[in-house]
């Protein structure tokens, strides 16, 4: 069975250590299923690109062009992996405006895994006490463990042996184990009722 896995990588320069993490977090996921009979199809959405999108959609309210289709393509995916540099103890700017865009119930549902970078580990509490609480507002289903990379993580072996990379493998397998046993959410579909409407109920009542 394929499962699709949309990446969001906020890192603003190129290349990033923040790109780096999400694509090695992205392959220990396609290993993990792999082991457990799935494919996997990775679309990696680099933020950065999109960045004068996601402003005017902010302006207009309307997502058009490549910022629409990154949108649908994490509406549609069976999971998301979300990364961002960590900036005065919070998510990039970038990376909450991104989420600020999308419809509220986007990501409810949808299985996460959260991942940062910076520049020394006493950032990494920043993906508990910043990061995870903003999916848990967005009603996303938390993969347990998060990936916090510090610069002195990668090392000369690139960050592909020691703790930095057992825990990329154990999360990526947790993300694989969680979306095997769950089916693709998709957000719920409100009724929209146009404002002349309310408004004509609103004089009725009174």
């Amino acid at each position: 069975m394929n499962k699709s896995i949309a990446i969001i990588s906020a890192g603003l320069s190129q290349p990033s250590s923040t790109r780096l993490l999400a694509d090695r977090l992205g392959e220990a996921t396609t290993r993990a299923l792999a082991d457990a009979g799935s494919d996997a199809t990775i679309t990696v959405i680099e933020l950065r690109d999109l960045a004068h999108e996601i402003t005017n959609t902010m302006l207009t309210g309307f997502a058009a062009g490549e910022l629409s289709s990154a949108i649908e393509t994490i509406t549609d995916a069976d999971a998301v992996i979300a990364v961002t540099p960590i900036f005065s103890s919070s998510y990039s700017g970038l990376f909450k405006s991104f989420f600020d865009i999308l419809e509220p119930r986007t990501l409810a549902g949808k299985t996460v895994l959260l991942a940062a970078t910076g520049g020394t580990a006493r950032h990494s509490l920043a993906l508990e006490y910043s990061v995870r609480p903003l999916f848990a507002y967005l009603q996303s289903v938390i993969v347990p463990t998060s990936v916090f990379a510090a610069s002195e993580d990668w090392g000369s072996a690139g960050g592909t042996h020691g703790e930095l990379a057992a825990r990329i493998t154990r999360a990526g397998g947790e993300l694989a184990e969680m979306i095997e046993g769950r089916p693709t959410t998709r957000p719920i579909e409100e009724p929209v009722i146009p404002f002349a409407q309310q408004l004509a109920n609103l004089t009725v009542s009174a």
